[in-house]
């Protein structure tokens, strides 16, 4: 498939996506998941709420901590496929840059604001990698999104944020891939600091459960004031707690959940989802983030 023809099928997808719960479009978009194995129902809903890569379970780190800090998690690289196992997988996006492995962010950008925050152009990729590619299919710059440059992005680091941008019949196609794995995390600013929300969050939005489940994008406005600046504080501070425990005991069982959307000055939004067990998400890396309870309250109380 030609490269523009690929990246107007994406945006179709995209489209086809948002007419349909989320719940379900979720699943469509977890990495990795293994067809035809027969998982049973609890099983399917772990997937349609929370998933990471087979192998990528995330482990308390055994190392010593610093004084006043708590156990880091260490975040694995994703386990690549074996394609003599004959199983397919399903993927979302996916480019490999500097032996790394970069998937879709949870942070967005509109098209037209795309090229405002396109910087160095890296490469170009490369089309090779479906759901039957092997390990030795993973090669610099090999992706499943077709063929698009690579750039990155002003103001990040891109050893973890790059972006794809490409031209096609007046159109503009650009996401954002972040690399998430293969990386220890011993408090809320080695995550959260790396996607310059401090001194750059322009407005504020949330949703309830419901509505993002459904799809309704029923925003409310999260105004500017203490609960939210004490918020964002302590998201810095946040203890990580890995994710497959949590993930196991139920937490997606509950919907006490609501989705909290900052968009920043550079128009790049970042989505965060929140637990009402005082705990915070951001995409799929497999950690969930303690916060500050005080701190996680106050802003809690002030989303209804």
């Amino acid at each position: 498939m030609k490269s523009n023809e690929t990246m107007k099928q994406g945006l179709v997808n995209k489209m086809e996506q948002k007419r349909r719960p989320r719940r379900m479009a979720y699943l469509a978009a977890s990495l990795l998941v293994a067809a035809g194995i027969g998982l049973a129902g609890p099983d399917i809903m772990k997937k349609l709420n929370g998933t990471s890569a087979p192998g990528q379970v995330a482990q308390v780190d055994p190392g010593t901590p610093a004084p006043g800090n708590s156990a880091g998690v260490v975040i694995p690289k994703i386990e690549l496929p074996d394609k003599s196992t004959g199983v397919a997988v399903d993927m979302v996006g996916l480019v490999v840059y500097k032996g790394n492995i970069y998937t879709q962010a949870a942070t967005r950008i509109d098209a037209a604001d795309a090229a405002a925050l396109r910087g160095e152009k890296l490469g170009r990729t490369t089309s090779g990698i479906d759901e039957w590619s092997g390990k030795d299919q993973y090669t610099e710059l090999a992706s499943n999104i077709g063929e698009t440059d690579i750039y990155a992005v002003k103001g990040y680091d891109s050893g973890f944020m790059v972006m794809s941008y490409t031209e096609a019949d007046g159109q503009v196609f650009a996401e954002l891939y972040e690399h998430t794995n293969g990386i220890t995390i011993n408090s809320g600013a080695d995550l959260f600091g790396k996607l310059n929300l401090e001194g750059h969050i322009a407005s504020a939005k949330w949703e309830s459960f419901s509505s993002w489940n459904n799809g309704q994008q029923q925003y409310l406005p999260l105004p500017e004031g203490a609960a939210r600046d004490g918020f964002l504080a302590a998201l810095m501070t946040a203890k990580p707690l890995a994710a497959e425990p949590l993930t196991e005991q139920g937490i997606y069982d509950s919907e006490d959940r609501k989705i909290i959307y900052l968009e920043l000055d550079n128009k790049a939004r970042v989505e965060l989802t929140l637990f009402g067990q005082g705990l915070v998400r951001y995409g799929a890396a497999p950690v969930f983030f303690e916060v500050e309870s005080g701190a996680f309250q106050a802003l809690w109380d002030n989303l209804k």
